[in-house]
């Protein structure tokens, strides 16, 4: 990939990009797939392939933020059942990389972004008003485990496709966790993990891809200190935000960011 140091970013532009990794740590530890408003700046300042694997290494602080924070809530055998699914995903992911150009990646995360944005009204339409101030069960309720292989590996494909190709899978866990029943602190402790697992599983193929290399880590090591505060402000806000209205703002969001990435 072309070479991205701080030196080559304006005042402004990582003012931008410090105010994203901020917002990764509180959808880690808060709103689970809020960070697709990242991933929308995270591509806007900088070129589209590059932001893939500059992102990466931010999401990851952010995954060891929230799974040292709901480590016990975690459910493994939905953990185990997504798992094989979204290897799948990512390979097939890798494999678009290869082939797409800057702009392709572009055109595909705008997409991307736009149908999240969908999903994300489908399922806060589906879910009932009780989900929002739900039990906080560590386990989900019986829908999970009647969940079927089929559902599972095609919300697994989809997860692993989108979060290798723009590190955009949280929504689309997000509804597949909600679906399953979950409650707020499984449905974090149980995506703190996934995401872990799956992000520090997409570093091989994102450096054999050119994407992550010296220069974009020293550029990730500033930027990891802003997802601190904003894991521990998701911590706080946890138990107090106004679940509807955030997500609300995450949509509008996501889909001015899709629009700005598919207009550029």
């Amino acid at each position: 990939m072309d070479t991205i140091t701080l030196g080559h970013l304006t005042g402004w532009q990582f003012a931008a990009l410090a105010f994203a990794a901020l917002l990764v740590g509180f959808s880690k530890t808060a709103v689970s797939g809020a960070n697709t408003v990242s991933l929308a700046i995270f591509a806007a300042v900088l070129p589209a392939r590059a932001s893939t694997g500059i992102l990466l290494p931010v999401l990851i602080a952010g995954d060891v933020l929230a799974v040292l924070t709901y480590r016990r809530h975690a459910h493994w055998p939905t953990l185990w059942r997504l798992f094989p699914a979204v290897g799948a995903g990512v390979v097939v992911g890798t494999l678009f990389l290869v082939w797409a150009d800057d702009a392709v990646v572009r055109t595909s995360i705008g997409v991307i972004l736009l149908f999240m944005a969908g999903v994300t009204v489908w399922r806060r339409r589906q879910a009932r008003a009780g989900d929002d101030e739900g039990a906080d069960a560590g386990q989900p309720d019986g829908a999970a485990s009647r969940a079927g292989r089929a559902k599972a590996r095609s919300y697994g494909v989809l997860g692993g496709f989108t979060t290798m190709v723009a590190n955009a899978g949280g929504p689309v866990m997000s509804m597949y966790l909600l679906s399953a029943g979950f409650r707020k602190l499984g449905f974090l402790g149980t995506s703190a993990f996934f995401f872990l697992i799956v992000n520090v599983s997409k570093l091989p193929f994102s450096a054999g891809l050119g994407l992550i290399d010296g220069p974009s880590l020293l550029l990730d090591a500033a930027l990891v200190v802003f997802v601190v505060p904003g894991a521990l402000l998701g911590k706080w806000a946890v138990s107090r935000i106004n679940q509807r209205l955030f997500e609300r703002l995450v949509i509008a969001a996501t889909v001015v960011g899709g629009l700005q990435l598919l207009l550029a």
